[in-house]
């Protein structure tokens, strides 16, 4: 203990003394036993000592012999700085507070394609914007819109923008306005390959892909883009299972969902037991939610097993064979007889197809 001293001094004159010491406090704890001693360390690259660096190399790695010399500025250190992230902002200064409406939104009509140009600049689109007030009592009041596509168009972002701009508090006046892209993402230049890719280029400006973007853009501005969502296919045959659920801002529509021999109710619900039926004939006759049903048209059965390789508690009745039952009353249920398994099976209602 009594050479650190001595070891801080020398790294004084250049090199990292705290890796030095985090180093021979592990390799020490490391052996089990105190290092042996060399003294002094301000002489320990001269030729007397080649064989106690020579030793300590062995016993203790040249991970020490590396620190030493690093603390003693022998050896330089090279370091990797990090570069600082681009910041996309930019902001007006006013020369008298503010507060009306018409005020900011002329603001805003100068600060929006400014900070557009700097995106297109580097092939960004903003995905979260905010808006700052910096106020005349030295506070400050911000809003934040969300994007369900990058853009770096004005006429995309200002419709969003208007909807939160009446939750600003202007305050005794606003000084300084501040918009800053928070969150962006690379935008990629679209090239066309021949006659064949101008025509689908042009087909796909006639659709105009980004109008379900920006409606939900404009509904997430309402109740958050995070409520909002969409459905996917997935890799299995059990009926809740068969989808996946994505944010609809944050995932592409589904084109490749698989064409069923057999129809899927549009509705899913968890099974609900259609009275005390314990038979597999189908009935003609039972009671849904308390309502007595009717049926007078049955189409299957789809006989679905549950995934062995998995253990889900609602698929413990066993396998399930079921049917697309139209009733009297209008209803049409997808109905299905389990066999059960680990709990006894039954009759279950799992959707409606109306």
């Amino acid at each position: 203990a009594g050479r650190w001293p001595t070891l801080g001094a020398a790294a004084g004159q250049g090199g990292d003394a705290a890796g030095a010491k985090m180093s021979i406090a592990h390799v020490s704890r490391k052996e089990g036993g105190p290092l042996p001693d060399v003294d002094p360390l301000v002489t320990f690259n001269t030729p007397r000592c080649v064989k106690t660096r020579a030793a300590l190399a062995r016993r203790f790695g040249k991970a020490l012999v590396q620190r030493l010399d690093q603390a003693l500025g022998s050896t330089h250190e090279p370091i990797c700085p990090l570069r600082a992230p681009t910041c996309f902002a930019v902001r007006l200064s006013l020369p008298d507070p503010i507060g009306l409406r018409d005020d900011i939104i002329a603001a805003l009509d100068r600060l929006l394609p400014r900070l557009c140009q700097h995106l297109k600049a580097q092939s960004q689109g903003a995905r979260n914007i905010r808006l700052e007030a910096f106020r005349s009592d030295a506070t400050i009041d911000s809003i934040e819109i969300g994007l369900a596509r990058p853009s770096d168009t004005p006429e995309r972002i200002w419709p969003i923008l208007m909807m939160k701009l009446d939750n600003l508090e202007a305050g005794f006046g606003i000084d300084l306005l501040r918009l800053e892209a928070t969150r962006t993402e690379a935008l990629h230049s679209t090239v066309l390959t021949g006659h064949l890719g101008a025509g689908q280029h042009t087909q796909q400006q006639k659709e105009n892909p980004h109008l379900i973007a920006d409606l939900i853009g404009r509904i997430g501005a309402r109740i958050g883009l995070e409520r909002i969502t969409r459905h996917h296919p997935a890799n299995s045959y059990i009926p809740e299972k068969s989808h996946q659920t994505l944010a609809a801002a944050w995932s592409e529509p589904a084109k490749n969902w698989a064409k069923s021999r057999l129809k899927r109710p549009m509705v899913l619900w968890r099974p609900e037991p259609i009275n005390d039926l314990q038979k597999m004939q189908l009935p003609s006759l039972f009671r849904w939610r308390g309502r007595p049903m009717s049926a007078i048209a049955y189409h299957g059965p789809e006989r679905i097993a549950p995934e062995w390789w998995l253990e889900d508690p609602n698929w413990r009745s066993g396998v399930r064979d079921y049917w697309q039952v139209t009733c009297a009353e209008g209803d049409k249920l997808w109905l299905f007889f389990a066999h059960g398994a680990a709990i006894s099976g039954g009759w279950f209602c799992h959707g409606s197809f109306a």
